[in-house]
């Protein structure tokens, strides 16, 4: 079975990540990393502990994370982040808090032990910046020939990005972690904007949720319903929410969802088009490509997987 870390900036699509990865029968969730982005990572792994619990899994270990990007010193929410996801970042819908608290080991202690523990049984599945990641690889640069996979959801390769033209969310908020990852030549399949943005969810689904009749069930509904509807005014062309997280995890369950690309990877850090995810060319004719990049997806037959397992998950859930 395959052993699996999310590393997460617990938002709305981070907490569908979590049910998406706790009702795969496939793989075992055995930790929770935290980081900044959707919010500060304090409130992040507050959420994920919280999530854990309603979702009836309290064995999930949370590890703080890096508070700030590789290149600054703090890090403050931006507004549209804070639209999207809500103040709390699960939508603004209140769950109990957890009264469990953080591990005292660091998230990046915490992945590197789990590469020497697991070896190519880990998937490491980054769903925010890289920070973390990088960090590690800084710290231990073996890991990158030990770990199983690094699925991330993140960059945009033939479609344009979110924060501008070229630029997606996840890699502006540190473009040179996500550089080291890309050109460290450790296993990575990106699901980047190219993919995502066709995995659309709508209030029929969350309705679907809001019926089982449990808290679990109308816990993601709601949240849910206020992520659809900040993408009413932000996205309006869409008729739904992207399904970001979710699919980082659904590939790491079973690749066969996306067809991906073989392509060594780069990051711009300098100029006007710095966080551009784009194909690398000094290693444009290396025989060995490292990096994968989703274009295609199957989106009914990964819906139905989304649907299943998290319903699944939700009606069984207290």
């Amino acid at each position: 079975m395959k052993k699996l870390i999310l590393d997460l900036d617990t938002g709305v699509d981070d907490a569908l990540a979590i049910s998406y990865a706790l009702g795969s029968p496939e793989i075992e969730l055995i930790g929770i990393t935290g980081t900044y982005g959707n919010v500060l990572v304090e409130q992040g792994v507050r959420n994920a502990l919280a999530v854990t619990d309603l979702l009836g899994h309290p064995e999930v270990k949370v590890y703080q994370g890096l508070p700030h990007s590789s290149t600054t010193d703090h890090f403050d929410v931006l507004p549209i982040s804070a639209f999207i996801h809500g103040e709390n970042g699960i939508g603004d819908v209140t769950i109990p808090d957890s009264n469990r608290s953080v591990e005292t080991e660091s998230a990046v202690d915490f992945i590197i032990d789990a590469v020497k523990t697991y070896g190519k049984d880990l998937v490491y599945v980054p769903t925010g910046p890289m920070t973390n990641i990088a960090a590690a690889l800084d710290k231990a640069p073996e890991i990158k020939d030990e770990i199983g996979e690094i699925v991330l959801m993140g960059g945009a390769l033939t479609v344009p990005g979110n924060v501008n033209a070229w630029t997606e969310a996840n890699i502006s908020q540190d473009p040179d972690a996500a550089d080291r990852l890309f050109r460290s030549g450790a296993p990575v399949t990106m699901i980047g904007l190219d993919v995502t943005l066709q995995t659309l969810l709508t209030y029929k689904e969350t309705q679907q949720w809001r019926e089982l009749g449990t808290k679990a069930g109308t816990f993601l509904a709601d949240m849910t319903d206020y992520y659809i509807k900040a993408y009413e005014t932000t996205a309006p062309h869409l008729g739904g929410c992207g399904l970001h997280d979710p699919l980082a995890v659904g590939v790491a369950v079973d690749p066969t969802l996306v067809t991906m690309l073989d392509i060594n990877m780069k990051v711009d850090v300098d100029g006007p088009t710095r966080g551009r995810t784009i194909g690398d060319e000094t290693r444009l004719n290396d025989a060995n490509k490292t990096m994968k990049v989703a274009v295609g997806v199957d989106v009914p037959r990964f819906l139905n997987e989304f649907m299943t397992r998290i319903s699944g998950l939700a009606k069984g859930a207290k």
